[in-house]
């Protein structure tokens, strides 16, 4: 089969590299694709905001399946687009992604499920917004209500900071902010397939590391490091999550007309007073998805219809987020990559492109904030611990920087705070 995966990240090379391995995949477009994506598949242009371009390019390249990878197309509507067109698509309906495009509105859906999270309240007004802000911090934990490339969230003990994150979420008249109490504990990320039929197929859990600093210091960014599995989790942890948050959100979706399929990712605390959710995205999360992707022993295109449950290769991945200078304030682009080679060289490691392209003499330069994304296997975290950050080191890009404690073990969380994301 022609697989059509839409986006330019870590995570759509992370899914073209696990297609090229898929006997049923004969051929792979990915666009618009970045540098690490154009040596597996074929690029093409694309405004992956816009449905009818993502749905015309599927029909162009005679895709028999498109993964849309981003959120942004999801809740503008590509899904629906290519179903209407009768192209098979995994990923869900532009009524179904506002699970991730309101955070408002999956707050709804959770009450309603009787799913466990965060207490909360929405605002579309500064004064009710501010007069609120002290019913659940310090500390304080701001959310913009839509999209905001996983950095729409402010968790302060500063009040200051609080109300100015308050503001800069309600500047437009139509904008809501959401306030949330703070939730102690461990984070988790756990992904499940929901198929046509809405079963659902969870994969192996995973940790994201939100925070551009080490030992969790400085502010949100997309993701700079994950690993998967969890030493630390609880017995019993994945179905917990399907039976309290996934099968419940899913089958509220059904009953309210909009069934939910394609990927369900739940962003988890494992708090003091049992498990809550942190938030809901409608896609593969990036970077946890490099590390879930490297153990996966079973068809990817398999997985993903639910033909085949998946098996997992033994051992532990880590993935460690290699950004531009800047970054995520204001990342400086442009600089040449060198040592992409001599990385990837080193066996178990693949090295994922994410924000790169090539320059008019063909160098692999920066493109974005996330440049990178190397992950490694490893018959335990330690030795692909020592893998990832050895590749790292192999890798030159004037001004980068990375986090050096992902899958850290004396920073494993037993316990500890979540940062409500």
């Amino acid at each position: 089969m022609k697989v059509l995966v839409v986006g330019s990240g870590g995570r759509e090379h992370a899914l073209c590299r696990a297609l090229s391995r898929d006997p049923a995949v004969g051929a792979l477009v990915c666009a618009p694709g970045n540098a690490g994506t154009a040596e597996l598949a074929e690029p093409r242009p694309l405004r992956v905001e816009d449905p009818d371009a993502v749905a015309s390019l599927a029909e162009a390249v005679h895709a028999d399946l498109t993964i849309v990878g981003p959120e942004v197309p999801l809740v503008a509507g590509a899904g629906d687009e290519l179903r209407a067109r009768g192209l098979p698509v995994f990923g869900p309906s532009a009524a179904a992604a506002r699970l991730e495009g309101s955070k408002a509105f999956a707050k709804e859906i959770m009450r309603a499920a009787g799913v466990p999270t965060a207490d909360s309240r929405d605002h579309t007004e500064i004064s009710s917004a501010l007069a609120d802000l002290d019913t659940f911090g310090p500390p304080y934990v701001v959310k913009y209500d839509g999209l905001a490339a996983g950095k729409g969230v402010t968790v302060t003990t500063d009040r200051d900071v609080a109300v100015e994150a308050v503001r800069a979420s309600l500047r437009d008249t139509d904008d809501r902010v959401v306030l949330e109490e703070y939730l102690d504990g461990p984070e988790v990320s756990l992904f499940a397939i929901v198929t046509e039929s809405g079963a659902v197929v969870p994969l192996s859990p995973a940790q994201d590391h939100k925070r551009v600093g080490d030992g969790d210091t400085g502010p949100n960014t997309g993701g700079m490091g994950a690993y998967t599995p969890l030493p630390w989790a609880p017995a019993g942890l994945v179905d917990e999550v399907v039976r309290t948050v996934i099968r419940p959100t899913v089958d509220e979706m059904a009953r309210r007309g909009t069934p939910f399929t394609g990927l369900l990712y739940a962003g988890l605390a494992l708090t003091s007073r049992g498990l809550r959710v942190v938030e809901f995205n409608v896609r593969f999360g990036d970077p946890e998805v490099q590390a879930i992707l490297a153990l996966l022993n079973s068809p990817l295109t398999a997985v993903l219809s639910g033909r085949v449950r998946p098996t997992w290769r033994s051992g532990a991945a880590i993935t460690v987020v290699v950004a531009a200078p800047g970054y995520p304030t204001a990342p400086r682009l442009g600089g040449p990559i060198r040592g992409l080679t001599a990385a990837g060289a080193l066996t178990g490691v693949d090295v994922l492109h994410a924000g790169t392209r090539r320059d008019e003499s063909g160098q692999v330069v920066a493109s974005g904030g996330r440049v990178l994304s190397v992950t490694a296997i490893g018959s335990n975290l330690e030795s692909a611990r020592g893998s990832a950050y050895e590749a790292v080191s192999r890798i030159s890009l004037d001004g980068a920087h990375y986090r050096t404690d992902i899958g850290d073990p004396s920073r494993m969380p037993h316990a500890g705070t979540s940062r409500n994301r």
